[in-house]
C-alpha cells in the first residue's frame, strides 16, 4: 500500500449502512483532488465520477447509469439501456477515443470481452499512468502503466479449470440445423453470432427476446436473425437456463469456460484464461497491480500468484481505507 501511496493513488472503499458499495474507487491528485469509481454504484452523497468498463451486472453499471458523473462507451450505454430499461445519463464516447473527464485527459481502449467494453488510463500529477481494465478478453491494445486494475475470473493457478484455449473448431463442428446454444444474452451471445457467420452459416438464427435486440442494435453483419420460434428449431442461441425449456429434438450445446450440466460443453470464454492473465499484467509492466473482480478468493489466489513471481500485487480485500456514506 505504501508503493500505492508513493505513486498518488490512494484506494478507497465506501461504506454504507448495507456494507462495502461495490467494487472500489481511487483517490489521485490532478491539480486537485479527485475520485474515480471503478465500476461501482452510484452514492449520491460520495463526489466521484463512476468510470463503467462494460455492460454486466457484476460490474453495476445498471446503478452507475443514474448519475450524470457516469462514464461509458456509447455502445455500453446503448446496452445498458437495453438491458435495465432506463435512460443512460451520463457521458459517452466511442472506444479508442481519448476523451475529457473533469480535465484529466482519459484514454480509452477495447478489451474485447463485451461489444463496447473499454479500459480507462490515466496520469495523474506525479505522472503515475492508471490503468482500469474491467474484464479482458484481448490485451493487444492495452498501454504500459504504473498501477494495474484488473480482474482475476480464472486467476487460481492451481485450478486446471483456469487454463485454457477457446475450443472454436469445436464450436466449428457443432454448427449443423437442429442444433441450440445456450450463451448469456450480452457477450456471448453476440460472440456466438459472429462465429457462426464467420464459419459460413448464412441461414436464420433464433434468438430470444434480449439477445435479439442486443445484436440487432449493436452489431453490423448478424445475417438474418428471427424471434425464438420462427425458423422451426434449424438454429437457436438461447440463455442456458433457457435451454430445458426447447424440444428434446434438438441437440444442445453451452458455450462457457466452465463446467457445466446437464449440457454437453463448448469452451467458449470472453474472459482471458490464467496464462492470459499473466500475459496481461507481463505487457502493461505495472509497479503495482490490485486485483478487484470477481468476488470470493479468486482475486486474493492471483494476488498470491504475482507477489511470488515478481510483481507486486494487492486484492480488494486488502483495500483498508474506508469512506463512509
Amino acid at each position: 500500500m505504501n508503493r500505492l501511496i508513493d505513486l498518488g493513488v490512494l484506494p478507497i472503499r465506501i461504506k454504507g449502512f448495507r456494507g462495502y458499495k461495490p467494487h472500489f474507487s481511487v483517490l489521485f491528485r490532478f491539480g486537485r483532488q479527485r475520485v474515480f469509481g471503478v465500476d461501482t454504484s452510484y452514492s449520491p452523497n460520495v463526489e466521484q465520477f463512476l468510470l463503467i468498463t462494460h455492460a454486466h451486472s457484476d460490474h453495476h453499471g445498471n446503478s452507475a447509469m443514474l448519475s450524470p458523473k457516469s462514464v461509458a462507451s456509447e455502445k455500453t450505454a446503448k446496452a445498458l439501456e437495453i438491458r435495465y430499461k432506463r435512460r443512460f445519463t451520463g457521458m459517452t464516447f466511442k472506444t479508442g477515443e481519448v476523451i475529457d473527464i473533469d480535465s484529466v485527459k482519459v484514454h480509452t481502449y477495447t478489451t474485447g470481452h463485451t461489444i463496447g467494453a473499454t479500459a480507462f488510463s490515466w496520469e495523474n500529477e506525479v505522472g503515475a499512468r492508471i490503468l482500469a481494465t474491467g474484464d479482458v478478453k484481448d490485451i493487444s491494445r492495452l498501454p504500459k502503466c504504473e498501477v494495474l486494475i484488473t480482474e482475476a475470473n480464472y486467476g487460481d493457478p492451481l485450478n486446471p479449470q483456469c487454463r485454457f484455449e477457446d475450443d472454436t473448431e469445436g464450436f466449428k463442428a457443432a454448427i449443423r440445423e437442429g442444433v441450440a446454444f445456450g450463451a448469456y444474452p450480452f457477450g456471448k451471445a453476440q460472440r456466438a453470432i459472429e462465429l457462426l457467420r464467420h464459419f459460413g452459416y448464412h441461414d436464420e438464427v433464433e434468438m430470444e427476446h434480449e439477445s435479439l435486440e442486443l445484436t440487432r442494435q449493436l452489431m453490423e453483419g448478424t445475417g438474418p436473425l428471427v424471434c425464438l420460434g420462427e425458423n422451426g428449431g434449424k438454429m437457436g442461441i438461447v440463455p442456458p437456463w433457457y435451454l430445458h425449456r426447447l424440444p428434446d429434438r434438438l441437440d444442445k450445446f453451452v458455450l462457457t469456460g466452465r463446467g457445466c450440466r446437464p449440457h454437453k460443453r463448448i469452451r467458449i470464454s470472453d474472459h482471458l484464461d490464467f496464462n492470459g492473465l499473466v500475459k496481461m499484467v507481463e505487457k502493461c509492466s505495472p509497479e503495482m497491480t490490485i486485483v478487484y473482480h470477481p468476488t470470493g478468493d479468486m482475486p486474493a489466489k492471483f494476488v498470491r500468484y504475482l507477489n511470488e513471481n515478481g510483481f507486486t500485487a494487492i486484492s480488494i480485500d486488502e483495500i483498508t481505507n474506508v469512506v463512509f456514506a
